[in-house]
């Protein structure tokens, strides 16, 4: 007969909009041993499991931390509550948690003041909304009857109220009915208990004992500091003669987001487990990137079957339509579902695909070699030069409601790039030239249209490196260090190693914005490069690494999603971490479209 061997979560601590699916190992009646669903519809030998899911509700209210979300909270800033700050982010698990944190903390504060004295009201934010609603609930014990108004955990919406009296005054709701189930705000605080039982497809009755398996208080999900879009002077992007803009602004967003099967707890040992786990780092992700509204997206590290899985369909629902190119898999081996790629989105009110291109930096070595390196020395150069790394290219046209004022008889279209170059840092050759390949395909397309241009992504790349130069500068220096690394000649002669794009980095934009308001993001930058002094963080690098490059005889940046700092982040913290669950930082730039002037 059926029966249950096993059941255990994968992390033991539950968070609000994280989806919890137990391991459930069982034995079928010929003695194989299974960890495959076995439902109602599908009976196996005449039997079938029944989940429920029950929160157990005690009467003694419980809070947690907002700082530190598995641990009990035992103090309270009574100024969040008087300034109406959501009320979870003012507990604390201890005097020290409370001392440690203040110099963030007090920032909310002042954004709460900030926004009553602009606004009569609370400031809404780009992003760190999205947990507001269940912020009253960790210190509150619900009505059976309201906590299941809202239930559509399992295959019915409503449950009965009390199922089971407990002793010790704690009282057992059924909330769910299916083998998964996401926690609400409504479970904060509280123990999960899940419950697995063989059931005789006949009688409908249960045969044998329950499994069940009590989880640890449900936490909210953390809420990061929120970061805010900021005009950027357009001045600064006028010529002498001043250009006019001309159509409708949209805005780009550039985000490496971490591939799984990147995210090991050997190397990010200092997140917690539960906050590195993809079931809730995908959530956060998708919070974080459907809060910035963008109308472009361009992901980077996205593995083939989280893609298909979960971006694509996800972001769909949010009026999204997506595109995804794969890193080729010569030299990673693993299963294909695990090798990640490029992802671009955008939205379907605001343009439509007109063409993709897709830049394998492979096939690019394989005609270099070919080309260039002696039969005798072509295995060790491909060796050097096949690693993988992709470009997606997409040529979009604006709807029409968004076309030039000017000129609405003429097609507005819009090229986007996409990448992700090679990691290792022994290898500046090969950066350098995936990066130079990449723009002599954008000149070709740019050769054919007159088509305005953003190349973004994870270039691994410092500023001030060559291949950073070659974007910002159009050329590399024949002096730079980085062109000392050439055991293949195939940056030879160093002055091809230009192109012909008026391409500038958007976020350097902020150096040259003016006036008091702008000098704590001004902070942030790199002062010889104007680059971000960080888009990656982990403990063992800190550093910029992704950027948003635009041609500016076309294009004009409107405004910049703030820099986070030291501050935003937290004294001694590193990323990913509960609250941002990648280990890069997302770039979002607002752009208006406008008329060309003669390339450089």
């Amino acid at each position: 007969m059926l029966s249950v061997l096993r059941v255990h979560l994968p992390s033991d601590i539950p968070i609000v909009g994280c989806e919890l699916t137990p391991y459930v190992l069982l034995r079928r009646p010929d003695k194989t041993v299974t960890t495959d669903d076995v439902s109602e519809t599908n009976p196996l030998d005449g039997h079938f499991l029944r989940y429920k899911w029950y929160r157990v509700q005690s009467d003694k209210k419980v809070a947690v931390c907002s700082i530190h979300p598995s641990e009990q909270a035992t103090l309270q800033c009574l100024g969040c509550v008087k300034a109406k700050i959501p009320v979870a982010k003012s507990y604390h698990c201890t005097s020290k948690c409370f001392s440690d944190a203040w110099q963030h903390h007090r920032v909310l504060h002042d954004r709460a003041a900030s926004a009553i004295n602009e606004n009569g009201n609370e400031e809404e934010e780009l992003f760190g909304r999205f947990n507001n609603s269940g912020s009253g609930s960790s210190n509150t014990s619900l009505s059976a009857s309201a906590s299941s108004a809202s239930l559509t955990n399992g295959s019915a919406p409503l449950y009965p109220a009390a199922v089971t009296q407990r002793s010790g005054g704690e009282t057992w709701f059924e909330v769910g009915r299916s083998k998964t189930y996401t926690p609400t705000a409504d479970d904060i605080g509280h123990v999960l208990k899940f419950e697995c039982v063989v059931v005789d497809a006949e009688t409908k009755l249960p045969v044998g004992h329950a499994s069940t398996l009590l989880t640890s208080r449900v936490i909210p999900a953390p809420s990061p500091s929120p970061r805010r879009m900021i005009p950027v002077d357009p001045m600064g992007h006028l010529d002498a003669d001043g250009r006019i803009t001309s159509s409708g602004s949209f805005t780009v967003l550039s985000y490496n987001i971490l591939s799984d099967a990147y995210a090991s707890s050997d190397l990010y040992n200092y997140c917690p487990s539960w906050a590195l786990s993809w079931p809730y780092r995908r959530q956060n992700l998708l919070r974080e990137i459907v809060g910035y509204r963008a109308d472009i997206i361009c992901l980077q590290e996205v593995q083939s079957d989280h893609y298909e899985e979960f971006f694509s369909p996800e972001l769909d629902k949010h009026g999204y339509y997506g595109l995804y190119k794969r890193k080729t898999n010569e030299v990673y081996n693993d299963s294909n579902n695990k090798i990640d790629g490029c992802a671009t989105f955008f939205r379907r009110d605001r343009f439509s695909h007109v063409k993709k291109y897709e830049v394998e930096f492979n096939k690019a070595a394989q005609s270099l070699t070919d080309a260039m390196i002696p039969t005798t020395q072509r295995k060790t150069a491909l060796n050097r030069l096949v690693k993988d790394n992709v470009a997606l290219i997409v040529v979009l046209e604006a709807k029409v409601n968004n076309q030039p004022v000017d000129n609405p008889g003429k097609r507005q279209l819009l090229c986007v790039a996409n990448t992700h170059v090679n990691v290792q840092q022994d290898l500046k050759d090969v950066k350098l030239w995936q990066v130079h390949t990449l723009l002599k395909g954008l000149e070709k397309i740019a050769a054919s249209a007159d088509i305005p241009m953003l190349v973004c992504g994870d270039f691994n790349s410092v500023p001030g490196s060559a291949p950073h130069a070659l974007l910002a500068m159009g050329k590399v220096d024949p002096s730079h260090p980085d062109l000392a690394v050439d055991p293949l000649n195939i940056l030879r002669p160093h002055s091809k190693l230009v192109h012909q794009l008026p391409l500038v980095s958007a976020y350097s934009s902020f150096a040259r914005t003016m006036g008091l308001g702008y000098e704590q993001h001004k902070r942030r930058l790199d002062s010889t490069t104007n680059e971000p002094l960080f888009t990656n963080v982990t403990r063992d690098f800190i550093g910029s690494l992704d950027y948003i490059f635009y041609t500016a005889d076309s294009l004009v940046v409107e405004s910049l999603l703030e820099l986070l700092d030291e501050e935003s982040l937290r004294k001694d913290t590193a990323l990913p971490s509960p609250e941002w669950s990648s280990d890069h930082i997302a770039l979002l730039a607002e752009f208006r479209c406008c008329k060309n002037r003669s390339r450089r």
